[in-house]
Protein backbone atom coordinates (compact mmCIF):
# COMPACT_ATOMS: atom_id res chain seq x y z
CA UNK A 1 0.00 0.00 0.00
CA UNK A 2 1.19 3.15 -0.81
CA UNK A 3 0.14 6.95 -1.56
CA UNK A 4 -0.36 7.00 -5.01
CA UNK A 5 -3.18 8.98 -6.34
CA UNK A 6 -3.88 10.21 -2.60
CA UNK A 7 -1.75 13.53 -2.37
CA UNK A 8 -4.44 15.22 0.05
CA UNK A 9 -4.08 12.53 2.84
CA UNK A 10 -0.46 12.49 2.59
CA UNK A 11 -0.50 16.33 2.84
CA UNK A 12 -3.13 16.04 5.78
CA UNK A 13 -0.80 13.14 7.39
CA UNK A 14 2.32 15.47 6.96
CA UNK A 15 0.64 19.19 8.11
CA UNK A 16 -0.57 17.12 11.11
CA UNK A 17 2.65 15.75 12.42
CA UNK A 18 4.35 19.02 11.27
CA UNK A 19 2.33 21.26 13.63
CA UNK A 20 1.63 18.82 16.23
CA UNK A 21 5.75 18.60 16.34
CA UNK A 22 6.16 22.74 16.15
CA UNK A 23 2.78 23.06 18.85
CA UNK A 24 5.34 20.75 21.41
CA UNK A 25 8.53 22.33 20.73
CA UNK A 26 7.58 26.06 20.90
CA UNK A 27 5.01 25.05 24.05
CA UNK A 28 1.85 26.34 22.47
CA UNK A 29 -0.07 23.36 22.93
CA UNK A 30 -2.22 25.51 25.60
CA UNK A 31 -3.63 27.98 23.11
CA UNK A 32 -4.59 24.79 20.73
CA UNK A 33 -8.34 23.56 22.49
CA UNK A 34 -11.85 24.68 22.23
CA UNK A 35 -13.13 26.11 25.56
CA UNK A 36 -15.94 27.58 25.91
CA UNK A 37 -15.51 29.01 29.71
CA UNK A 38 -13.36 31.06 29.76
CA UNK A 39 -11.66 31.29 26.67
CA UNK A 40 -14.64 31.48 24.23
CA UNK A 41 -17.18 33.07 26.22
CA UNK A 42 -15.28 35.92 28.55
CA UNK A 43 -12.09 36.59 26.06
CA UNK A 44 -13.41 36.51 22.97
CA UNK A 45 -11.03 34.02 21.20
CA UNK A 46 -12.93 32.83 18.49
CA UNK A 47 -9.82 31.90 16.63
CA UNK A 48 -9.92 28.84 18.66
CA UNK A 49 -12.65 27.71 16.76
CA UNK A 50 -10.63 26.98 14.02
CA UNK A 51 -7.23 26.79 15.14
CA UNK A 52 -7.97 23.31 17.45
CA UNK A 53 -8.15 21.65 14.39
CA UNK A 54 -4.78 22.04 12.97
CA UNK A 55 -2.36 19.86 15.34
CA UNK A 56 -2.94 17.26 18.58
CA UNK A 57 -2.15 17.71 21.92
CA UNK A 58 -0.20 14.42 22.69
CA UNK A 59 2.14 11.79 20.39
CA UNK A 60 -0.21 9.21 21.57
CA UNK A 61 -3.69 10.89 19.78
CA UNK A 62 -1.31 11.90 16.66
CA UNK A 63 -0.03 8.50 16.01
CA UNK A 64 -3.56 6.67 16.17
CA UNK A 65 -4.66 9.46 13.71
CA UNK A 66 -1.89 9.17 11.33
CA UNK A 67 -2.51 5.48 11.14
CA UNK A 68 -5.79 5.93 10.53
CA UNK A 69 -5.41 8.56 8.36
CA UNK A 70 -3.48 6.24 6.31
CA UNK A 71 -5.43 2.86 6.91
CA UNK A 72 -8.87 4.67 5.71
CA UNK A 73 -8.40 7.80 4.22
CA UNK A 74 -6.29 6.33 0.91
CA UNK A 75 -9.26 3.97 0.03
CA UNK A 76 -11.46 7.35 0.39
CA UNK A 77 -9.09 9.55 -1.84
CA UNK A 78 -9.33 7.01 -4.18
CA UNK A 79 -12.47 6.64 -4.78
CA UNK A 80 -13.33 10.23 -4.28
CA UNK A 81 -10.69 11.73 -6.32
CA UNK A 82 -8.36 14.40 -5.07
CA UNK A 83 -10.33 17.20 -6.06
CA UNK A 84 -13.43 15.67 -4.31
CA UNK A 85 -11.70 14.90 -0.98
CA UNK A 86 -9.79 17.80 -0.94
CA UNK A 87 -13.19 19.74 -1.22
CA UNK A 88 -15.03 17.12 1.47
CA UNK A 89 -11.78 18.01 4.11
CA UNK A 90 -12.99 21.31 3.72
CA UNK A 91 -16.58 21.16 3.83
CA UNK A 92 -15.96 18.77 7.07
CA UNK A 93 -14.15 20.88 8.90
CA UNK A 94 -16.18 24.05 8.61
CA UNK A 95 -19.30 21.96 9.56
CA UNK A 96 -17.49 19.97 12.44
CA UNK A 97 -16.55 23.58 13.44
CA UNK A 98 -20.13 24.73 13.66
CA UNK A 99 -21.39 21.21 15.49
CA UNK A 100 -18.79 21.57 17.55
CA UNK A 101 -19.37 25.07 18.79
CA UNK A 102 -23.07 24.65 18.90
CA UNK A 103 -22.65 21.48 21.47
CA UNK A 104 -20.42 23.19 23.35
CA UNK A 105 -23.11 25.89 23.95
CA UNK A 106 -26.34 23.18 24.39
CA UNK A 107 -24.20 20.78 26.90
CA UNK A 108 -21.79 23.13 28.47
CA UNK A 109 -23.52 22.38 32.11
CA UNK A 110 -23.57 19.29 31.73
CA UNK A 111 -19.71 18.65 31.47
CA UNK A 112 -18.74 19.11 28.09
CA UNK A 113 -17.41 22.83 28.25
CA UNK A 114 -13.80 21.48 26.46
CA UNK A 115 -13.26 19.89 22.71
CA UNK A 116 -9.50 18.53 22.95
CA UNK A 117 -7.10 19.92 20.12
CA UNK A 118 -6.70 17.95 16.67
CA UNK A 119 -8.58 17.07 13.61
CA UNK A 120 -10.30 14.50 15.42
CA UNK A 121 -14.11 15.49 14.13
CA UNK A 122 -12.18 15.48 10.34
CA UNK A 123 -10.82 11.67 10.93
CA UNK A 124 -14.32 10.00 11.84
CA UNK A 125 -15.88 12.12 8.91
CA UNK A 126 -13.38 10.08 7.28
CA UNK A 127 -13.99 6.85 9.08
CA UNK A 128 -17.85 7.11 8.38
CA UNK A 129 -17.04 7.23 4.87
CA UNK A 130 -14.87 4.54 4.89
CA UNK A 131 -17.78 2.41 6.77
CA UNK A 132 -20.54 3.02 3.99
CA UNK A 133 -18.23 2.95 0.81
CA UNK A 134 -15.60 -0.21 1.19
CA UNK A 135 -16.80 -3.33 2.34
CA UNK A 136 -14.66 -6.04 4.21
CA UNK A 137 -12.22 -8.26 2.87
CA UNK A 138 -12.31 -10.93 5.24
CA UNK A 139 -14.27 -12.01 8.61
CA UNK A 140 -13.02 -13.77 11.41
CA UNK A 141 -14.30 -15.30 14.80
CA UNK A 142 -12.87 -14.83 17.82
CA UNK A 143 -14.30 -16.66 21.25
CA UNK A 144 -17.19 -17.19 18.98
CA UNK A 145 -17.54 -13.30 18.00
CA UNK A 146 -17.95 -12.93 14.64
CA UNK A 147 -15.93 -9.90 13.26
CA UNK A 148 -14.15 -8.46 9.88
CA UNK A 149 -10.63 -6.86 9.26
CA UNK A 150 -12.17 -3.19 9.64
CA UNK A 151 -12.21 -3.97 13.38
CA UNK A 152 -9.27 -3.36 13.44
CA UNK A 153 -9.57 0.36 12.62
CA UNK A 154 -12.79 0.50 15.02
CA UNK A 155 -10.79 -0.46 17.44
CA UNK A 156 -7.89 2.65 17.29
CA UNK A 157 -10.86 4.64 16.68
CA UNK A 158 -12.16 4.11 19.63
CA UNK A 159 -8.76 4.68 21.70
CA UNK A 160 -8.80 8.25 20.17
CA UNK A 161 -12.79 8.94 20.61
CA UNK A 162 -11.96 7.78 24.66
CA UNK A 163 -8.64 9.71 25.46
CA UNK A 164 -9.76 12.36 26.83
CA UNK A 165 -13.59 11.98 27.93
CA UNK A 166 -16.13 13.81 27.64
CA UNK A 167 -14.93 15.89 24.81
CA UNK A 168 -12.79 13.55 22.71
CA UNK A 169 -16.59 11.76 22.85
CA UNK A 170 -18.33 14.96 21.76
CA UNK A 171 -15.74 14.89 18.80
CA UNK A 172 -16.73 11.51 17.64
CA UNK A 173 -20.20 12.12 17.39
CA UNK A 174 -19.73 15.31 15.95
CA UNK A 175 -17.32 13.71 13.58
CA UNK A 176 -19.97 11.02 12.85
CA UNK A 177 -22.34 13.42 12.36
CA UNK A 178 -20.70 15.47 10.02
CA UNK A 179 -19.68 12.11 7.53
CA UNK A 180 -23.47 11.57 7.89
CA UNK A 181 -24.56 15.27 6.47
CA UNK A 182 -22.41 14.91 3.96
CA UNK A 183 -23.54 11.97 2.38
CA UNK A 184 -27.28 12.41 3.23
CA UNK A 185 -29.39 14.73 1.09
CA UNK A 186 -29.84 17.06 4.77
CA UNK A 187 -27.40 19.98 3.35
CA UNK A 188 -26.49 19.92 -0.54
CA UNK A 189 -22.78 20.36 0.19
CA UNK A 190 -21.52 16.73 -2.14
CA UNK A 191 -21.62 19.05 -5.31
CA UNK A 192 -19.69 21.86 -4.03
CA UNK A 193 -15.79 22.00 -5.14
CA UNK A 194 -13.14 24.22 -4.37
CA UNK A 195 -12.41 26.76 -6.58
CA UNK A 196 -9.83 26.19 -9.57
CA UNK A 197 -7.62 28.64 -8.67
CA UNK A 198 -7.41 26.92 -5.07
CA UNK A 199 -6.52 23.55 -7.84
CA UNK A 200 -3.63 25.36 -9.85
CA UNK A 201 -2.01 26.80 -6.67
CA UNK A 202 -1.83 23.56 -4.90
CA UNK A 203 -0.69 22.00 -7.46
CA UNK A 204 2.33 24.35 -8.54
CA UNK A 205 3.34 25.16 -5.01
CA UNK A 206 1.90 22.48 -2.46
CA UNK A 207 2.03 19.17 -4.34
CA UNK A 208 5.97 19.42 -4.39
CA UNK A 209 6.43 19.86 -0.97
CA UNK A 210 4.48 16.60 -0.42
CA UNK A 211 6.58 14.76 -2.69
CA UNK A 212 6.33 11.95 -5.24
CA UNK A 213 3.07 9.68 -4.31
CA UNK A 214 4.39 6.96 -6.84
CA UNK A 215 4.49 2.97 -5.68
CA UNK A 216 8.00 1.61 -5.10
CA UNK A 217 8.32 -0.29 -7.88
CA UNK A 218 9.52 -3.96 -7.37
CA UNK A 219 12.51 -5.45 -8.63
CA UNK A 220 12.59 -8.44 -10.95
CA UNK A 221 16.15 -9.68 -9.66
CA UNK A 222 16.62 -12.85 -7.75
CA UNK A 223 19.15 -11.43 -5.37
CA UNK A 224 20.33 -7.90 -3.61
CA UNK A 225 21.73 -5.65 -5.58
CA UNK A 226 25.66 -5.38 -5.24
CA UNK A 227 26.90 -2.54 -3.80
CA UNK A 228 28.60 0.34 -6.36
CA UNK A 229 32.39 -0.42 -5.62
CA UNK A 230 32.10 -3.60 -7.72
CA UNK A 231 34.25 -3.14 -10.74
CA UNK A 232 33.36 -2.88 -14.28
CA UNK A 233 35.13 -6.37 -15.17
CA UNK A 234 32.95 -8.13 -12.08
CA UNK A 235 29.88 -6.62 -13.54
CA UNK A 236 30.49 -7.98 -16.55
CA UNK A 237 31.26 -11.63 -16.08
CA UNK A 238 28.30 -11.40 -14.01
CA UNK A 239 24.99 -13.46 -14.46
CA UNK A 240 21.45 -11.53 -13.64
CA UNK A 241 19.12 -13.70 -12.62
CA UNK A 242 15.35 -12.99 -12.92
CA UNK A 243 12.08 -14.86 -12.69
CA UNK A 244 11.14 -13.62 -16.40
CA UNK A 245 11.26 -16.46 -18.83
CA UNK A 246 13.81 -16.45 -21.63
CA UNK A 247 12.13 -15.04 -24.59
CA UNK A 248 14.71 -16.99 -26.76
CA UNK A 249 16.91 -20.54 -27.05
CA UNK A 250 14.20 -21.92 -24.31
CA UNK A 251 14.62 -25.43 -25.53
CA UNK A 252 18.18 -25.78 -25.79
CA UNK A 253 18.74 -24.36 -22.37
CA UNK A 254 16.63 -26.74 -21.18
CA UNK A 255 17.97 -29.62 -22.57
CA UNK A 256 21.62 -28.81 -21.28
CA UNK A 257 20.74 -28.34 -17.74
CA UNK A 258 18.89 -32.39 -17.80
CA UNK A 259 21.41 -33.03 -19.80
CA UNK A 260 24.35 -31.68 -16.83
CA UNK A 261 21.41 -33.13 -14.33
CA UNK A 262 21.62 -36.84 -15.90
CA UNK A 263 25.40 -36.92 -15.97
CA UNK A 264 25.96 -35.65 -12.37
CA UNK A 265 23.71 -38.80 -11.50
CA UNK A 266 25.37 -41.32 -13.52
CA UNK A 267 28.76 -40.09 -12.77
CA UNK A 268 29.14 -39.48 -16.64
CA UNK A 269 30.75 -36.37 -17.87
CA UNK A 270 30.64 -35.46 -21.54
CA UNK A 271 33.57 -32.94 -21.59
CA UNK A 272 35.98 -35.92 -20.20
CA UNK A 273 38.98 -34.98 -17.66
CA UNK A 274 40.45 -32.56 -20.98
CA UNK A 275 39.53 -28.85 -20.59
CA UNK A 276 38.24 -28.23 -17.14
CA UNK A 277 36.66 -24.94 -16.63
CA UNK A 278 38.32 -22.54 -14.10
CA UNK A 279 35.22 -20.19 -12.38
CA UNK A 280 35.60 -16.66 -12.16
CA UNK A 281 35.70 -14.83 -8.40
CA UNK A 282 32.59 -12.88 -9.20
CA UNK A 283 30.74 -16.82 -9.70
CA UNK A 284 32.43 -17.78 -6.79
CA UNK A 285 31.20 -14.67 -4.87
CA UNK A 286 27.54 -14.96 -6.89
CA UNK A 287 27.11 -18.88 -5.34
CA UNK A 288 28.49 -18.29 -2.33
CA UNK A 289 25.95 -15.24 -1.50
CA UNK A 290 23.39 -17.66 -2.77
CA UNK A 291 24.17 -20.32 -0.56
CA UNK A 292 26.46 -19.28 2.54
CA UNK A 293 26.08 -22.67 4.12
CA UNK A 294 28.11 -24.43 0.76
CA UNK A 295 31.97 -24.94 1.26
CA UNK A 296 33.76 -23.16 -0.90
CA UNK A 297 35.26 -25.73 -2.45
CA UNK A 298 31.98 -27.75 -3.33
CA UNK A 299 30.92 -24.10 -5.10
CA UNK A 300 34.50 -24.35 -7.16
CA UNK A 301 33.19 -27.66 -7.96
CA UNK A 302 30.15 -27.36 -9.57
CA UNK A 303 31.46 -24.29 -11.14
CA UNK A 304 34.51 -26.22 -12.91
CA UNK A 305 31.50 -29.17 -14.02
CA UNK A 306 29.47 -26.90 -15.64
Amino acid sequence: MSFEYAPVTKGLMMGCALTSIIGGIFDVKRYLHLQLVPHVSRNHQYWRLLLHHTAFSNSSDLLIAEILLYGVGVHIERQFGSVKFASFTMASIMLATILEFVALLLFHNMGINQIPSGPSALVFSILYQWYRLTPPAYHFRIFGVSASNKAFMYILASQLALGHLPGSFASMVVGILTGFVYRSELVNIKSWRISPSVIRFSTRFLLPLVGSTRAPQRSTRARPETSRQTSSAETGNEEVITTARPSTGTEETGGSVVREWVNELTGRNEQGTTGVRVPSDAEITHLTTMFPNVQRAVIVGALQRR
